[in-house]
């Protein structure tokens, strides 16, 4: 099993957390499982894209003009950059950070990353 095969359940896990924070009026906390849903898929190419579009969404539900732009090019950069390894590792995917700097990872994302490494 490659590793986005392998990481995509637990990236899918936060983007429900989001979903169903925001159904409850809570934006913010959505927001934080947007976020560790990207800490976790930022690997894959495919993850990766798909939390920032999910991210892009957030923004427009919320007319949040500057995360939307900052989305929009933050796909781009995902889709193209990703498979090259060109990635801050444990960067939060939000517009409220630079999208070059890297972050350190929590540790329960840290060992879910591993794991899915070594299947």
């Amino acid at each position: 099993m490659n590793f986005a095969t392998a990481i995509r359940p637990h990236v899918s896990r936060e983007l429900a957390r989001a979903a169903s924070a925001e159904e409850r009026g809570d934006p913010e906390l959505a927001f934080s499982h947007l976020e560790r849903a990207h800490v976790l898929g930022q690997p894959s190419t495919r993850e990766h894209v798909r939390v920032h579009w999910a991210m892009l969404g957030w923004g427009i539900r919320h007319r949040r003009p500057r995360e939307v732009v900052g989305q929009v090019l933050r796909i781009a950069g995902a889709a193209t950059k990703t498979a090259l390894g060109l990635i801050p590792t444990g960067n939060t995917g939000g517009a409220n950070i630079s999208p070059f700097k890297p972050l350190p990872v929590p540790p329960d994302l840290q060992e879910l990353i591993e794991r899915s490494r070594v299947r």
